[in-house]
């Protein structure tokens, strides 16, 4: 006859392996990045459009060893470019893309990666971008080192949802996962060397109106969320 402490540890041990293969079970295992074609960023964002063209004169940018090896670590792509208007006025993009966004890769945020390269930051506040195709959730910030300052507007994808904070990212990778996906992720930070913040802000809004024209219907979701309505 089995005694009430061996039947006791005989149940426990049953619920051990049920919850573990539970969870199996459950964990993700549907990337995202299998069920569109493939991202190359350096073709996802066009060279030329609007009035904006790639500036071949100003040099790729550069980041620390440290930073570009955490960028290495956490994304599969990354591109850098400068651009120019025909009024000589000049923004930096910025992009990083991976195609896991799970718990395990989590975005590289410029608060953390300007302050490393000896940046200050003067201001954060989130704002709301009134596109052509869509309302777009992005965080400004003011950095300056020396007498540069540099004004940036970013914005995180994971999967199709903008997420600008720690919470809005687990929020979105628990809303993929509880339907067995794993998302991909974006990081895309527009920036330019200004001292009045408000202009450089308003070039910035430019900018990423005339790219969301400018890119492919049927990738938008994926750069700048999916839009309402």
């Amino acid at each position: 006859m089995i005694s009430p402490a061996r039947r006791k540890a005989a149940a426990f041990l049953l619920l051990s392996l049920a919850s573990a293969a539970g969870a199996v079970a459950w964990r993700p295992h549907r990337r995202l990045a299998d069920s569109h074609p493939r991202v190359d960023l350096e073709t996802l964002f066009p060279r030329q459009f609007g009035d904006w063209r790639v500036d071949e004169r100003v040099p790729v940018q550069l980041v620390s060893p440290d930073t570009k090896a955490l960028l290495d670590k956490i994304y599969n792509q990354t591109l850098a470019r400068t651009y120019v208007n025909g009024r000589g006025e000049r923004i930096m993009l910025s992009v990083a893309y991976g195609g896991d966004q799970s718990d395990a890769t989590r975005a590289h945020l410029p608060e953390v990666c300007y302050p490393a390269q000896g940046f200050q930051i003067l201001s954060s506040r989130k704002a709301t971008l009134e596109l052509g195709s869509r309302s777009l959730r992005v965080r400004r910030l003011v950095s300056q080192q020396g007498a540069r300052v540099e004004p940036i507007t970013y914005w995180i994808m994971v999967g199709e949802r903008v997420a600008l904070s720690g919470t809005d990212q687990k929020l979105a990778q628990l809303s993929y996962s509880t339907r067995g996906v794993i998302p991909d992720g974006m990081l895309v930070r527009v920036s330019s060397i200004d001292s009045d913040a408000a202009h450089a802000f308003g070039l910035q809004q430019q900018f990423v109106g005339d790219l969301d024209k400018a890119i492919a219907a049927d990738r938008r979701p994926l750069v700048l969320g999916r839009a309402s309505g």
